[in-house]
């Protein structure tokens, strides 16, 4: 385990009983409230300070209500320190509105709009949604790009037509780690990481590789082809919790990442497991 408190910069938070989730009921195992106390029970040994909460895909029409929860969690813990709320970008520039209510959260530091569940992720490279993307950097936000591996390319233009928006591609792009698919990923992470306005999240790593079984060493070359294309000062750890649930506990990908990292400078190890996370979502502001 790192000798240090780390950041961890995607995590997941619900509330079954407060709000309407319909994506629970395709994933029963993880269809139960999930808040910061069983977020403790689950991390372990791992020492976090700070957590960024993403978004959970509540149902439409309760972004709003649940940015107002998420705050109130941190206002009792200081811990949770980011926030990616949603917003319906495909409104065009009519989605300001969401986003100047969301800012009056004080932890808010960016948006995503989910286009890995999308049928057409190309509706990210529509007009509109570009509109929408290129007001972010007018109130100080990021946007966190989360596609399937298929979809990479619509995540990689739609970096390309907004280069003033900075970027977290999460989950390293989805990449199809279970049936060992190595390209087109592999040229499109080169593709994206060239672009100085993307970072890249090491998380949701693990549940690409299969649910019932996963091999370390499956696994390793993923990780090893991001950081290798980004470098440290442009990837950040990230835990993807509670979606980890489904194929490992908490602190088993951290042990992964300590294992390829074994020989890395800890200045390093503070960036992927800190640094990176605390510049681009602003955490010590």
């Amino acid at each position: 385990m790192p000798n240090f408190a780390i950041v961890d910069s995607h995590v997941h938070l619900y509330d079954i009983g407060r709000f309407s989730y319909g994506w629970l009921d395709g994933a029963p195992k993880l269809k139960r409230t999930s808040l910061l106390e069983d977020f403790d029970r689950a991390r372990g040994p791992v020492e976090v300070d700070k957590i960024v909460f993403a978004e959970v895909a509540v149902d439409p029409g309760l972004h709003l209500e649940e940015a107002a929860f998420i705050q109130g969690l941190a206002d009792k813990d200081a811990r949770l320190a980011g926030m990616v709320a949603h917003a319906p970008l495909e409104k065009g520039k009519t989605v300001e509105a969401d986003l100047v209510a969301l800012k009056k959260h004080r932890i808010l530091r960016g948006i995503r709009r989910l286009i890995e569940t999308e049928r057409d992720p190309s509706f990210c490279i529509q007009p509109d949604f570009i509109e929408a993307v290129k007001l972010l950097p007018k109130h100080g936000l990021t946007f966190d790009i989360c596609v399937k591996h298929w979809a990479l390319t619509y995540g990689l233009e739609l970096a390309r037509r907004c280069p003033e928006v900075t970027f977290i591609l999460d989950h390293i792009g989805k990449p199809d780690i279970r049936h060992g698919l190595q390209e087109p990923w592999r040229s499109q992470i080169r593709e994206i990481a060239a672009l100085g306005n993307v970072v890249c999240k090491i998380s949701g790593v693990i549940t690409e590789a299969g649910h019932a079984r996963w091999n370390k060493e499956d696994i390793k070359p993923y990780i090893g082809h991001v950081i290798e294309t980004f470098g440290f000062d442009r990837v950040m750890y990230g835990s993807d919790w509670t979606v980890s649930n489904l194929t490992h506990p908490y602190p088993a990908f951290v042990e992964l990442l300590d294992e390829m990292l074994e020989g890395t400078s800890k200045a390093d190890k503070r960036k992927l497991y800190r640094d990176t996370a605390s510049r681009i979502y602003r955490l010590d502001t």
